[in-house]
This record gives C-alpha cells, structure tokens and sequence, in this order.
C-alpha cells in the first residue's frame, strides 16, 4: 500500500514551512537554529506529526492542521521552558518508531 496523495501532499507541505522558517504555527520562535545542532528536536516535531495525522479509508487526510499544531507545539515548549502544551502529550503522540 502506497501513502495517499493526500497524506504525501501535507507532509511535504509540513516539511517545506519547517524547513523554511515559515511554519505559521512557530511564528516568533527561531527554531532553524535546531538544524545539524539538535536534530533529536526535530526528529521528536516529525514523530508527533506523523502519530497525530489522521486519515480516511480512502487516505484523505482529516486533521492535518491539528497534526501540525501538536507537533509545533513541542518544538515552541522545547525552545521555550515557560510554554505548556495543553493538553498534556499523551505517550501514543510522542512514540518513536
């Protein structure tokens, strides 16, 4: 089974704004100083993102801007100790696999 062309468009539309600076969600955060010095950050952003998104039986991704605040968040509270994510990560959204 291939990944749907939904679930391959928001994800590379994810990895563009990270990669840019441009992620909406991390407006004020200057978080491309993570890159090649903390990649574990970045791996942990993408994670959340790829345990969070959810799609349909015909692969039409439902909550792509949800997936994207919750990943987000993790990068602002790493950068920022006084940000808490509400609500909580639950373990299932922040699993390494």
């Amino acid at each position: 089974m291939k990944l749907s062309n939904s679930f391959s468009g928001a994800l590379r539309e994810f990895a563009y704004f990270m990669a840019s600076g441009r992620q909406n969600t991390l407006e004020g955060v200057d978080y491309l100083l993570l890159y090649g010095k903390e990649p574990s950050a970045i791996e942990q952003v993408f994670a959340i993102y790829a345990n969070v998104i959810e799609m349909d039986e015909m692969g039409e991704v439902l909550n792509d801007a949800y997936a994207q605040k919750r990943a987000t968040d993790y990068l602002r509270s790493y950068m920022d100790r006084s940000f808490e994510v509400q609500p909580s990560y639950e373990d299932w959204e922040t699993a390494l696999h």
